[in-house]
């Protein structure tokens, strides 16, 4: 394998192991929002109780921040819930590619470094995926009661 500028790289090196967070971190970002969706399937799949519920739509709305957006709560419709996933998707690869650059600082890196970024932002969007959720109970929830 050629590294940078032409220079072979040692095999399992560590600008082997940069290379390859650099390469993969993208697509292994988005594990977490593809278990966080399987399970939220999982959940609302033959749902009745309040539980699996509250639990499928919190895991759906933290593995897809996006669905939000497309008012996949209250509107229905595949096709809303297809570009919700995609955006989402997009996002997921984003914070990978900004987790595996920002992991790959160090000269020696390590998935561990890629996870400890990749949950930074994760939380982030969490986070801002738990306010939107409070600010639509305050401000529509009542109206809907």
């Amino acid at each position: 394998m050629a590294g940078i500028r032409g220079v072979p790289v040692v095999p399992n090196g560590p600008r082997a192991f940069r290379y390859r967070i650099r390469r993969f971190g993208a697509f292994v970002g988005l594990v977490p929002a593809a278990a966080l969706g399987l399970l939220s399937f999982v959940l609302l799949h033959h749902n009745t109780t309040t539980t699996r519920g509250v639990a499928g739509f919190a895991a759906a709305v933290l593995g897809g921040p996006a669905l939000m957006a497309f008012g996949v709560p209250l509107a229905s419709g595949s096709s809303k819930i297809v570009l919700g996933a995609l955006v989402s998707a997009v996002l997921w690869l984003g914070v990978g590619v900004v987790a595996s650059l920002r992991a790959t600082r160090s000269p020696v890196a390590s998935w561990r470094d890629f996870w400890r970024e990749y949950l930074w932002l994760a939380a982030g969007i969490w986070a801002g995926v738990v306010v939107a959720l409070i600010v639509v109970e305050v401000s529509v929830g009542r109206a809907l009661l």
